[in-house]
């Protein structure tokens, strides 16, 4: 209890390099102990084979490995609720201050707020910093002040503000030799969280200069591989957000850093705007009238809607855990326009499938497909899963991949027709705008 330490709070920043809190912790004096919380308001919502939480602990595995093999350290993991954790934490270390990466989802607002208010009663600093992002919160506004409401402007402003500040590294390996001396610092198996090792893994991402420079032209098409695979790995930071910014840049790939600039969108819009992760950030769509069957819903889920490619994205999830971006957009708009289906049903689908669920990103992108959200496509968009096989899946290739069965009498009938299922949404809609 004599020997003072700085917390070091893993979160969703799982490296030990370009880690800006962690590098801030090393650079005391006293000794960093680096911790990690299996957080039960979280792990008890999710079933026991959740590949997200085998792929956490994995790469924590990874770190203590190397923590205690080169600097005779470790990473302390508990299970429980924060606060206890922290209370436990202090009880157990003269703990002067705790170092942490700032997370931007209303759970996490409140989380920290409860430890840093426990933490001053004990006399304890909490420092937190900017790590998953270049810009947050207000830092990309209108000239007037207030936050964009359109990707587009935002975009642009995102990157003029980035011409005027440069990209700091942050070099927190080569201060490893500052972390708590003690390779044997409390640890738990998967099986003490009541968890098992799930049988989905988590690809690597690549981004290899050929597919950087390709990337505008195979990013839409799902029977290749034409995706980086890096959402995943940016949700978890097993990889640094400003090493990503920086291989875009290099390369001139203004596709793919749009797409980085839109995860920052989201992220502002969710700061901003808390309550769109319940209501319609347009509060005029609170009234459409949802359908809500939840035999349609069960069917959607499973992939036996009877249109090939809405089957061959949701097969895909439920196997993989991931799903081809453009295909998410046609499931999406299945649901809510084809069946009338809450948008929040999807969205929690998601949340409980996705290796790389990050509620900002999938919040926006639902409310977008519906039509409720901010910058949304218009509510008489609807996709055509029809013409966006003909345009993103001609061959059939991803679908033969994930429907064995199409093309036979195995293969279930549309279980509505598009034409009858788009003017029921247009009328829908209509009846919802009108009352305003």
């Amino acid at each position: 209890m004599s020997e003072q330490v700085n917390i070091f709070w893993f979160r969703r920043d799982l490296r030990l390099n370009d880690n800006v809190g962690l590098f801030h912790a090393l650079q005391k004096d006293d000794a960093t102990l680096p911790v990690f919380i299996f957080d039960k308001h979280i792990l008890d919502e999710l079933p026991k084979d959740d590949a997200r939480v085998s792929f956490i602990f994995d790469e924590i595995q990874k770190m203590r490995v190397e923590l205690q093999e080169k600097y005779g350290s470790s990473i302390a993991t508990y299970y429980g609720y924060p606060e206890e954790i922290f209370a436990e934490i202090i009880e157990d270390f003269n703990v002067k201050g705790v170092y942490t990466n700032r997370d931007y989802e209303p759970y996490a607002y409140k989380r920290d707020a409860k430890i840093q208010a426990l933490l001053a009663e004990n006399g304890i600093e909490f420092h937190d910093f900017k790590d998953q992002v270049i810009f947050e919160k207000n830092e990309v506004e209108k000239n007037d002040g207030g936050m964009y409401l359109v990707y587009t402007p935002y975009m642009k402003q995102w990157k003029k503000e980035f011409e005027k500040n440069s990209i700091e590294a942050y070099a927190s390996k080569k201060h490893l030799n500052n972390t708590y001396n003690n390779t044997r610092l409390p640890n738990l198996s998967l099986s003490d969280m009541g968890f098992e090792a799930s049988s989905i893994q988590v690809p690597d991402y690549h981004l290899e200069k050929e597919f950087l420079e390709n990337y505008e032209d195979t990013r839409n098409i799902p029977s290749i591989n034409g995706t980086s695979r890096l959402s995943p790995h940016l949700r978890f930071g097993t990889v640094g957000y400003r090493e990503i910014v920086l291989k875009a840049l290099s390369a001139k790939n203004e596709t793919f850093l749009n797409e980085l600039i839109w995860r920052e969108f989201y992220k502002a819009i969710l700061h901003h705007f808390p309550e769109t992760q319940s209501r319609s950030f347009k509060p005029i769509y609170d009234e459409i009238k949802w359908r809500n069957d939840e035999a349609e819903f069960e069917k959607w889920k499973t992939g036996t809607t009877g249109y090939p490619i809405v089957d061959a994205g949701m097969r895909q999830l439920n196997k993989s855990g991931w799903m081809h971006n453009r295909i998410r957009m046609v499931v999406g708009s299945f649901l809510c326009k084809h069946l009338l289906i809450d948008w929040r049903w999807g969205e929690a689908y998601f949340a409980e499938k996705l290796l790389d669920y990050e509620m900002s990103s999938n919040i926006g992108g639902w409310q977008w497909v519906a039509g409720t959200g901010v910058d949304a496509a218009p509510y008489f968009r609807v996709f055509n899963p029809y013409s966006q096989t003909d345009k993103f899946d001609k061959d059939k290739k991803y679908i033969q991949k994930w429907v064995p069965e199409f093309g036979t009498d195995d293969y279930p009938k549309p279980m509505v027709e598009h034409k009858i299922a788009r003017e029921r949404c247009l009328e829908t809609y209509k009846a919802a705008v009108k009352k305003k």
